[in-house]
């Protein structure tokens, strides 16, 4: 990913949109590369409607400080000294359920994005995103909004046709049906080998399989969940 001090520099470049706010949006940051973090700091301060109220290295600085009971949002670095974004997320909605955390960071891959996004993470945008977008992702995530990078957004989108192209995991075999079914009518497990003319390892080896997808025990739980299904 690009470096901080060329981020930085672009930071700076770019012009600043002026946004008119009846409210002050106040910010928190924790990102442990200094230059990058100045300029986050930099940037809010100056432009309309925006207000760092602090920023920190670490995680721990973060927890130690009370600024974000009064932030409205808050905006994380991923990978951070010690503790990371993602466990700080969780405390600071423990301690502040109104706060909006965003995650800002160079990485992208599916893990760290949904593990974010379950950690309570409202928006995930990367550190290439421009100083304008930064700042809308800023107004769109305090108006309600989930804001993310165009990158983050299509692994989200992929990920959720992928769960949906595949079978539930409950789904069985025609044979694992067949078997499901003998159960139901209470044979043994020898009764169903000679009534579909198999090994008695295959039954158990099919029933294995069956109590796997359904993620049961037994043959009674197997059957109540696979029947309400």
């Amino acid at each position: 990913w690009r470096s901080a001090k060329y981020q930085t520099k672009v930071l700076f470049q770019m012009s600043k949109p002026m946004i008119n706010f009846s409210e002050m949006i106040s910010i928190i940051l924790v990102e442990d590369i200094t230059d990058y973090r100045q300029a986050l700091k930099v940037l809010f301060n100056n432009t309309q409607g925006f207000c760092c109220l602090a920023d920190y290295a670490s995680a721990e600085d973060c927890l130690n400080n009370n600024a974000f009971t009064n932030a409205d949002v808050a905006i994380v670095d991923l990978q951070l000294p010690g503790v990371n974004g993602i466990e700080l997320i969780k405390a600071l909605i423990q301690k502040n359920a109104g706060l909006l955390c965003m995650i800002c960071t160079a990485y992208e891959e599916d893990e760290n994005i949904f593990n974010a996004l379950q950690a309570g993470a409202h928006g995930y945008i990367l550190k290439s995103t421009s100083p304008a977008q930064i700042l809308e992702a800023v107004i769109e995530i305090y108006n309600g909004g989930s804001p993310m990078s165009s990158q983050v957004a299509r692994k989200v989108v992929q990920s959720f046709r992928k769960q949906h192209t595949q079978p539930p995991a409950y789904a069985l075999t025609h044979r694992e049906e067949e078997v499901l079914d003998c159960l139901s009518k209470g044979l043994l497990y020898k009764e169903i080998a000679f009534s579909m003319s198999i090994s008695i390892e295959t039954v158990r080896r099919h029933c294995f399989n069956i109590y796997g997808k359904l993620h049961v025990s037994n043959r009674t739980e197997a059957l109540n969940k696979y029947f309400r299904k």
